[in-house]
């Protein structure tokens, strides 16, 4: 996909995990054939950012020799899986992955933005994390398989669970998903004999107590190419796993080096904004991090009404229109402003009494 900084590519690594020479592979990846930027997605993906048209078909060569992207276009846009990140060797979220992953030619060719958790821990972890099929826990224990929208889901197996999903993906075709485009809008009634209900969530702060390592959180998911060698270089750390909530798991790791899960930065929305999007007329990192320790809850800085950074609504919002911020309250970027026309400063003034 193209940005005002060059050709954004996207890289699911196999179960959302780097090892050390994947990671550092990637990085010297991201240098060479970009601006050495890379992001992390809410769906636990990377988008290495800033590459040229001469450097893509390299890039795609060299991430194919690490094991970083299938060489067989088709089968790599079916690989829109997230794990929930404190998997462990051998349980059920691993094997139904790798189940999956070996499985991926029968898995139809859905809407691009379709995708898949797989959620087999002792409770959902990935509850609030955008997905159109689950395989997550019901409170007696048992798997389901769930399609985002829907309350219940069916039971299934950690041997029955792949071919549950795709033959629930090629249902969702055959009624005319595919016009629908995601899970939750389409209005087909679901082909399951039964409803079970998941578990409750569990809190983020307990999932990652149980991953093989510490959370290293990143400010707006975003990190160069350094940063990232320089993670694998971290005392007892084997891996790099990737999360949905800005940041990784070293796996591994003594210590966090980074950002804390309750750094009031990781909860702020802001997506790379001018001059990075050729859509955005205002700058909004800077801003963002001045304002992250004067609001309370959700904000969101959006460089344009598309809100690519957050499309849910957050507790403030501002929308970049014409070199200046609208700011609204509980809602969406680009929704009807309290507030229009602001300044950085005047915005500073306002929520920093507020």
């Amino acid at each position: 996909m193209m940005a005002g900084d060059g050709l954004l590519v996207r890289v699911r690594p196999p179960l959302g995990r780097l090892t050390i020479a994947q990671a550092a592979g990637l990085a010297e990846a991201a240098r060479r054939h970009g601006n050495g930027l890379i992001d992390l997605t809410n769906r636990a993906a990377l988008q290495i950012r800033g590459v040229t048209e001469p450097g893509h078909r390299p890039l795609l060569e060299q991430l194919i020799a690490l094991d970083l992207t299938d060489p067989d276009p088709a089968r790599e846009t079916r690989h829109n899986l997230v794990l929930t990140p404190d998997w462990s060797t051998g349980d059920d979220t691993e094997n139904i992955a790798r189940s999956l992953l070996a499985a991926l030619d029968r898995l139809p060719d859905l809407p691009a933005k379709i995708g898949i958790a797989i959620d087999a821990g002792p409770a959902p972890g990935l509850t609030h994390v955008p997905a159109d099929f689950r395989i997550e826990r019901s409170a007696t224990g048992t798997l389901l398989l769930r399609a985002e929208g829907h309350a219940l889901g069916a039971s299934t197996s950690a041997e029955t669970a792949v071919q549950d999903l795709i033959a629930l993906s090629r249902w969702f075709l055959a009624t005319g998903g595919a016009l629908s485009g995601r899970m939750a809008r389409h209005k087909a009634p679901l082909p399951l004999t039964s409803g079970v209900a998941p578990a409750s969530p569990r809190p983020l702060q307990q999932l990652l107590a149980q991953a093989p390592g510490p959370f290293h959180g990143i400010a707006f998911g975003q990190l160069d190419a350094d940063s990232l060698a320089a993670l694998t270089e971290q005392p007892g750390v084997t891996a790099l796993r990737l999360t949905p909530w800005r940041g990784l798991i070293l796996e591994g790791g003594l210590a966090n080096p980074g950002h804390a899960l309750s750094d009031p930065l990781l909860r702020v929305d802001a997506c790379p904004g001018a001059p990075a999007c050729p859509q955005a007329s205002v700058a909004t990192r800077d801003l963002a991090a001045r304002l992250a320790p004067l609001v309370e809850g959700a904000l969101h800085l959006s460089g344009c009404a598309k809100g690519c950074a957050r499309p849910k609504p957050a507790d403030i919002v501002l929308t970049g229109q014409d070199g200046r911020f609208d700011l609204a309250r509980k809602a969406c970027a680009g929704s009807p402003p309290e507030t229009a026309g602001l300044t950085p400063d005047q915005i500073l003034a306002l929520l920093g009494k507020s």
